[in-house]
């Protein structure tokens, strides 16, 4: 993917294996990068610095050209996520502050997307959640364009029970992108596997919608097929996947972890991994 570095300045676009400082880049787009240089299956992508997106924001004409080239060198649909300095921590992950924007499929949605990601970093319950953890500072914003995955399954994966601790992984998982479990639209399944990968229990959820990419961009909720509300979206060899993605996962980044992931075309990605975030209420 060309995606240079301008020596001159410090609006730098990067591919997400060469973004390495998170002062520049953000928690998540290191962590993506982190993944990459391990051999994870992550979907390709590229990290925008925080003075970047500042230069996106204030409408810089400079930096429209090389935005579009590496877009257009994933030459497919994007997510836009946050990547804010300081996210993905173990103290503070920042799950749910910051808007993540889906199916992005023009160089023009892409300008929006960012501003949109940029803005809600500034929002009220954002800067209300820094003020919680004692973050000082003006929010520094980079943001992570990753190639998009349009998914027949996906959820979130635990590697410690969050509720009981249990050194287990928890699954959750349902039908399309995964944001209808992150968001709580549905009840998804719920599985167990022990550290060893034996399955402990499989529970099925109620997935009435699932969430699904427009042909012209965005996203919508689409009515599941009524014989799959109650049906298990996955099989022991997709749960013995994810206990693998996860034991290579643990090796990359250490323990105790927040997965996401997706299963498109029988193959499974990546999506994003951070530290299992504990925050004193």
């Amino acid at each position: 993917m060309a995606t240079p570095e301008k020596s001159r300045c410090s609006k730098v676009i990067r591919p997400f294996s060469t973004a390495e400082d998170e002062n520049r880049f953000g928690g998540k787009a290191i962590s993506l990068g982190r993944a990459v240089r391990a051999g994870l299956p992550v979907p390709p992508g590229f990290a925008l610095s925080v003075d970047f997106v500042e230069a996106v924001v204030a409408g810089d004409p400079d930096v429209l050209d090389p935005l579009e080239e590496a877009f257009g060198a994933l030459g497919t649909h994007v997510a836009v996520r946050s990547s804010a300095v300081g996210e993905d921590a173990k103290d503070a992950s920042f799950a749910g502050q910051h808007v993540t924007i889906l199916n992005v499929g023009s160089t023009e949605a892409l300008i929006s997307a960012i501003r949109a990601v940029h803005q809600s970093a500034h929002s009220a319950s954002a800067l209300s959640y820094r003020q919680r953890l004692g973050v000082e500072g003006t929010p520094q914003i980079a943001v992570a364009v990753q190639q998009l995955v349009d998914p027949e399954s996906a959820g979130v994966l635990f590697t410690r029970n969050p509720v009981t601790g249990a050194r287990e992984r928890v699954i959750e998982a349902a039908w399309g992108l995964g944001e209808v479990v992150v968001s709580g639209l549905v009840v998804p399944d719920s599985y167990r596997i022990s550290p060893e990968g034996q399955v402990l229990e499989r529970s099925v959820g109620e997935k009435d919608i699932e969430l699904r990419s427009k042909p012209d961009g965005g996203t919508e909720e689409v009515p599941v097929d009524p014989s799959r509300i109650r049906s298990r979206v996955l099989d022991d060899g997709q749960l013995e996947a994810l206990h693998q993605l996860v034991i290579r996962c643990e090796d990359a980044y250490g323990p105790e972890l927040d997965v996401e992931w997706a299963f498109a075309t029988k193959e499974l990605f990546l999506l994003q991994c951070r530290s299992i975030t504990r925050i004193q209420s």
